[in-house]
């Protein structure tokens, strides 16, 4: 078995050395760019806005000049599904495509699940918004621009404690994730080092009913909830605690920073608080500039979420595009391991703020934004920049 998969990557990287830099149909230069992203499953609607930003930034920027030649930019899609067990084929028909870097994923656990396959055929990932410290531990390959959930863990737990006042949290995760269950682990020891008491649960998946999560919440005598879990459960969460009288203040994690959750607060009496990377305001002109291109086009809307309110993870896949060509003008080249090597010293003035890799390839920042919603208006409401 281990000699027939040997095999299978040594043909995909033939394949991927032909295609890599090669000429398009119309006889032009081309350098391919993977996104590795969910585009359906649990974490398919922030694999989208994901996507949105990348493909904001090729049509801003749709060439890069290599050695005095231009070439197209041309992105690759693969769908991973949300699913560890689809992230290996995803990954595959990537580097079948013979792509020079690799962009994803939404989800820290996908993204963890095909970096092997990534290494082996010797191409670069950049992370954008996965923040599990397992995706870049051990290897030379995979990178991200996005703070990490030993951070963003703290940077909750300090704000329950500062602002919420809270002794006791309830944190509640789906069984088996790795990102929830992570972030649940960084939290409860951050806030028990703050002396507050720290109840967890867990739900299986695909759960839709969270009553009796939200209730044993009460009983606990609990002043927040943190749930670091899906747009899917989040909204549910929203939803079912206003339903059923719960007016514990909630905390999401970045993947609550989504139009349709926010949508969901409106008229309800929830108290909710998101950790991002972004938020809008603080880049008008290039907000101006993607609201516009969304608004151009009813499709690009629908993957927003209806509407055209920026999600932080959309100008994350901006500045991940955007950090990729400057890695492949670094390089001088299209070859994927040029560009690996190019990477680590890699810096970029991104829009969410200034972008640099550390020794093992994550992001050297140091801040988040924290967010409200606001339950009139459906937007969200700056609150502060929180520190660990």
């Amino acid at each position: 078995m281990k000699k027939v998969i040997a095999l299978v990557l040594a043909m995909l990287m033939v394949f991927a050395l032909c295609a890599c830099g090669g000429n398009g149909d119309s006889g032009e230069k081309v350098v391919k760019i993977g996104v590795y992203e969910p585009q359906t499953g649990a974490n398919g609607a922030g694999g989208k806005q994901e996507i949105l930003g990348m493909e904001y930034a090729n049509a801003m920027c749709p060439t890069v000049d290599i050695n005095g030649e231009t070439y197209k930019i041309e992105l690759v899609m693969a769908d991973n599904e949300s699913a560890n067990e689809k992230a290996v084929s995803a990954a595959t028909e990537l580097i079948a495509e013979g792509v020079s870097v690799v962009l994803g994923s939404y989800g820290s656990g996908v993204s963890i699940a095909a970096s092997d396959t990534f290494k082996e055929a010797g191409v670069p990932a950049i992370g954008v918004t996965c923040t599990n410290p397992q995706v870049t531990e051990g290897n030379d390959h995979y990178f991200r621009i996005c703070f990490l959930d030993p951070f963003q863990g703290t940077v909750h737990a300090n704000f329950a404690k500062e602002s919420l006042k809270a002794s006791t949290v309830y944190c509640l995760g789906e069984l088996g994730n790795d990102y929830d269950q992570g972030l649940i682990n960084y939290f409860k020891e951050a806030a028990e080092d703050l002396g507050m008491k720290v109840v967890t649960e867990s739900f299986p998946k695909d759960n839709s009913d969270f009553t009796s999560y939200l209730n044993n919440a009460k009983k606990e005598g609990a002043e927040a909830i943190f749930a670091p879990v899906s747009i899917q459960y989040a909204q549910l969460i929203v939803e079912q605690a206003d339903a059923q009288g719960v007016e514990i203040p909630l905390l999401g994690s970045d993947t609550w920073d989504n139009n349709t959750i926010v949508g969901a607060t409106v008229g309800k009496s929830t108290e909710l608080y998101v950790s991002t990377f972004y938020a809008e305001g603080g880049n008008p002109e290039f907000e101006a500039g993607i609201k516009e291109w969304m608004n151009a086009d009813a499709a690009r809307l629908e993957k927003n979420g209806g509407n055209d309110m920026l999600s932080a993870v959309t100008v994350m896949g901006y500045d991940a595009y955007m950090v990729a060509v400057e890695a492949i003008k670094a390089a001088g080249s299209t070859d994927a391991a040029a560009v690996m090597a190019a990477l680590p010293g890699v810096t970029f003035e991104g829009i969410s703020g200034a972008i640099s890799f550390n020794d093992i390839g994550d992001a050297n920042r140091d801040s988040a934004f924290i967010k409200s919603a606001n339950t009139e208006t459906g937007a969200w409401d700056f609150v502060a920049v929180q520190k660990a």
